[in-house]
């Protein structure tokens, strides 16, 4: 599924009609990768889900420290997990932030982005790619399930 959003508030609209939409598996946690070059709206559209999960927090991309986790209250998910693979060399140190538990858990919904560069221990997972169209603040927003 393709968008065309002309502002913040647009790429966040769509990021609320794909979480409220998006249901927990049985078995595993909930993985989006969060494809898209520099300030393409990754950290928007993560934006968006956040709050329409509750949070009240800013949300910010982690790019220093990594991995930030939002608890959620009474929603479909009872944690939001956000990554930022950006400054990882390898995706083995993915797996010092406890990888196989965060995955593990049917109970979370985990938004990565730069998952290119962990490709090898992304389990199958919602692909959304992000790109800056010429009119200014112009993005496509590809969805693949």
């Amino acid at each position: 599924m393709k968008y065309i959003t002309r502002n913040l508030e647009e790429t966040q609209k769509v990021a609320k009609d794909f979480i409220s939409n998006l249901n927990p598996y049985r078995d595993r946690a909930v993985v989006i990768g969060l494809y898209g070059d520099l300030g393409s709206g990754k950290t928007s559209f993560t934006q968006g889900i956040a709050k329409s999960l509750g949070v009240g927090e800013t949300v910010t991309s982690p790019t220093f420290v990594i991995e930030k986790i939002y608890e959620l209250v009474e929603k479909k998910f009872t944690h939001l997990i956000h990554i930022d693979a950006y400054r990882l060399d390898k995706s083995e140190e993915l797996q010092h932030l406890g990888w196989q538990e965060v995955i593990s858990d049917p109970n979370n919904l985990v938004l990565i982005e730069w998952p290119e560069i962990v490709e090898e221990i992304m389990p199958n997972h919602v692909k959304i790619s992000f790109k800056t169209l010429e009119k200014e603040d112009s993005r496509e927003i590809e969805i693949d399930y």
